[in-house]
């Protein structure tokens, strides 16, 4: 068993050394458990006795109270007595249904049964006899059936029976009692000698175990010793390798940095072209606009000269009209004073008859002087409005042709604006393009230098570590040696 306890390692013989005792200590418990269940069955036993206890007095109370109240109801029939009667018989009753339930041994059992049926029966005889006698005014045979003891020995034997049903649950109590004494004795007892064990058991396997680790621990410092040596050579070339590199990669960082903001400068460039194209792009664009609503305004011009050139046209047509209706109206006037010449004619032949005639003929050829006087200068009118719409027709077609001229003009500067507006969004597609390579070179350059801070970080922590672990190497084999003195 010492071999196996020597073969386990530090921590198992440390483990062992704590579960051992503990394992035995645990036991203590089950039995303080056991002990304790035991007292704890006694007290509900006890509890149990008492309740029983009470219960059979309240059994006797209701008889004795029975007997008092027949007896006092016998000598003069007072109706307090009857029901003093009637109240005992039922608290002896409900006192034996209560303490009926808790009564578990046999023998007991059948004594209450035995007290129930002593109650029972004395009720029910005085109730039929003797009761129902006094009611009946036959206070003789009351008294006669009485003093034959039939009921009188009731009492004797309910005591009797409710003496030894007390006693046996009182002998009960006094058992458990005992038993309980005897395993709190027990549990002392065991508590000392199991302690005392303990102590003994303890103290051996603790030197056992703490001999074994000594060893053990002696052999593990000559390890340490001799391998700290070797670890201290070891680290202090890697820490002049660690100094190295960590300077290669700082210098490398630092031209990194140096290429990042010149990449930077280079993006910031591009932008500012970009944006400048853009600009000159919506410049061209304006200027789209404007040929566009120029173009538009020409082609307006156009139908609305188109227009005004129909209705000088009409309004020509309307003139001739009208130079026709002032012939027509000249040709009245000249018939009309025709006429008016023969009327004066046929006046001055008619003599008296005719003078009212041929001053109405002679007004006649006077307003057909006015109306051929007023043709005239209405031909006259329309031939100047006939001049006037001539030259405005002339100068309609030169204004037409303007304004085609002005169209032709417009679109090839439409053309020649969406030309240049093409070539502007060519050249911000490429500089959007080159200005987007850009921003990917910056963040590669970026990442690149996060990248050698990280590593410049790296060897400057590994330096750093390596100092560290060679420090701990001398302190760990400082240890080592003092640990061995110790020992």
């Amino acid at each position: 068993m010492f071999a196996k306890i020597n073969n386990l390692n530090i921590r198992n013989k440390m483990l062992l050394g704590y579960l051992a005792p503990a394992l035995i200590y645990l036991g203590f418990p089950v039995v303080v458990i056991a002990t304790t269940n035991q007292v704890f069955k006694t007290f509900q036993e006890t509890e149990r006795v008492e309740q029983v206890v009470g219960e059979t007095t309240n059994i006797s109370l209701g008889a004795e109270q029975m007997v008092r109240g027949l007896r006092g109801y016998l000598i003069n029939k007072n109706q307090q007595f009857l029901k003093d009667f009637q109240a005992g018989a039922e608290l002896a009753r409900q006192s034996a249904n209560n303490v009926e339930q808790t009564v578990k041994d046999p023998e007991q059992r059948i004594r209450l049964q035995r007290m129930r049926q002593l109650v029972n029966q004395y009720y029910d005889g005085c109730n039929e006899e003797i009761v129902r006698l006094l009611q009946e005014n036959q206070t003789a045979k009351a008294l006669a059936v009485f003093n034959t003891g039939k009921y009188t020995n009731f009492l004797n034997e309910f005591l009797k029976v409710n003496g030894e049903f007390r006693e046996t649950e009182l002998n009960i109590v006094k058992q458990k009692t005992k038993m309980t004494k005897e395993a709190l004795s027990f549990l002392v007892s065991t508590l000392l000698v199991g302690s005392v064990l303990l102590v003994l058991f303890g103290a051996g396997l603790a030197w056992l175990i703490s001999s074994g680790i000594a060893q053990t621990i002696d052999r593990a410092i000559s390890s340490i010793a001799a391998s700290s040596t070797e670890i201290a050579a070891t680290v202090e070339e890697q820490e002049r390798m660690a100094s190295q590199q960590a300077a290669s990669v700082n210098q490398t960082t630092t031209t990194m940095d140096e290429l990042g903001a010149s990449s930077r400068a280079t993006s910031q460039q591009i932008e500012t072209a970009v944006a400048q194209a853009m600009q000159a792009l919506n410049l061209a664009g304006g200027g789209t606009k404007a040929v566009e609503q120029t173009l538009e305004a020409m082609a307006t011009l156009k139908t609305k000269v188109q227009d005004i050139q129909g209705q000088i046209i009409e309004l020509s047509e309307q003139t001739d009209h009208i130079g026709n209706i002032s012939t027509v109206v000249s040709d009245l006037a000249n018939q009309t004073n025709m006429l008016a010449l023969n009327a004066a004619v046929e006046a001055v032949r008619a003599g008296e008859h005719g003078k009212g005639f041929g001053v109405v003929a002679s007004e006649i050829r006077k307003l057909a002087d006015r109306s051929k006087k007023s043709g005239a200068q209405i031909n006259l009118l329309v031939a100047d409005i006939q001049r006037a719409i001539n030259s405005t027709v002339m100068v309609t077609d030169e204004g037409t042709k303007t304004v085609e001229s002005g169209v032709n003009i417009a679109s090839e500067t439409a053309a020649a604006f969406a030309g240049v507006a093409n070539a502007i969004n060519n050249v911000v597609l490429n500089s959007q393009q080159i200005s987007l390579n850009a921003k990917q070179q910056s963040i590669a350059i970026e990442q690149v230098v996060q990248a050698m801070n990280s590593l410049n970080q790296a060897a400057a922590q590994t330096a750093c570590g390596i100092s560290q672990t060679k420090v701990g190497t001398q302190k760990l084999n400082e240890a080592a040696l003092d640990l061995k003195a110790v020992l």
